[in-house]
């Protein structure tokens, strides 16, 4: 009999991060209660938006990461607010306020949210596009794709230059199935992990450790991180950058210094493929750079978008 009961404990094992999925919080009108901003059906889902700043002033269209919604603009916001922008912040599938469908989660995947959210505000004319980190992969995309649609590109510890994956997270990304319940099993303890080796730092966003790991607790935010993952973040965006590069689009990028999810040589990448961009390096930064040194982008931004200020 022992054998069926330790076959019973491997099943209940194997089944136990499925359950705990399955059981974990749903994104519902009743959660988006306390939500600023508004929200647009679109025809993946629900995204979640919000306007700040002059009517009439340029538009800034803001695109966050991988893990952490669009809070991680609160601070950054306020800088181009300052500066006469409109701002657009949304929460990307998956995150924050905004449905999570399933399936691959590609540039064409986020593209699609982002040119339909556009189109549904009615935004025509050409905008100012800042993406930090995924969303720097999102940004660059969309440059490339739509460079009429694109006053100038702003990169916050872009993604795009060759993210690797080490260890135990290369394996989760490289295997089907024993990768996705990998995942499930280890990824929130993993990302609390993160973030609480990261909450020695001061932020300019109240609060943004707690809500970044109350991410884990809704239903389908972890199986995004892993169809990112395996989606946008796998692809080297050379030619996409040379496009960008040959268009003509004024190019910034604003690096982290002690980064340690963007490898430095990124630099040197961006450096090579478009020779225009200009590019800053923030001292004592790490990754999460737009809430835990917003003044210095702020700064670096302005020094950027109003010369003479």
């Amino acid at each position: 009999m022992m054998w069926l009961f330790l076959a019973l404990v491997a099943m209940g094992i194997a089944a136990a991060p499925l359950m705990i999925e399955r059981y974990r919080k749903p994104m519902t009108d009743v959660t988006r209660g306390g939500a600023s901003g508004q929200f647009v059906e679109l025809s993946q889902g629900v995204t979640h938006f919000e306007w700040l700043g002059p009517p009439e002033g340029p538009i800034a269209v803001c695109i966050h990461g991988l893990t952490t919604p669009s809070f991680a603009w609160r601070a950054i916001t306020k800088g181009l607010v300052a500066m006469g922008y409109r701002t657009l912040t949304y929460d990307l599938y998956g995150r924050g306020y905004s449905d999570r469908p399933s399936g691959a989660q590609d540039r064409h995947f986020f593209l699609g949210q982002l040119e339909e959210l556009l189109e549904n505000q009615n935004v025509t004319e050409p905008v100012t596009v800042v993406g930090y980190s995924m969303g720097g992969s999102i940004a660059t995309c969309f440059a490339a794709a739509f460079p009429d649609k694109v006053t100038r590109l702003i990169l916050l510890a872009p993604a795009g230059m060759g993210l690797t994956s080490r260890g135990l997270m290369s394996f989760i990304i490289q295997t089907p199935i024993l990768g996705d319940w990998l995942m499930m099993a280890l990824f929130p303890s993993m990302f609390h992990r993160a973030v609480k080796a990261e909450q020695h730092r001061p932020s300019s966003v109240p609060d943004v450790y707690d809500m970044q790991r109350k991410q884990t607790a809704y239903k389908g935010y972890v199986a995004a991180i892993l169809a990112s993952r395996r989606g946008i973040l796998a692809d080297v965006l050379r030619d996409e950058h040379l496009s960008i590069s040959a268009a003509g689009l004024p190019v910034f990028a604003i690096w982290a210094a002690e980064d340690q999810v963007i490898p430095a040589s990124a630099i040197g990448c961006l450096a090579e493929w478009n020779r225009d961009a200009r590019q800053a390096v923030i001292a004592g930064a790490g990754h999460g750079l737009p809430y835990t040194h917003a003044p210095q982008v702020i700064e670096e931004m302005t020094a950027y978008l109003q010369p003479s200020a």
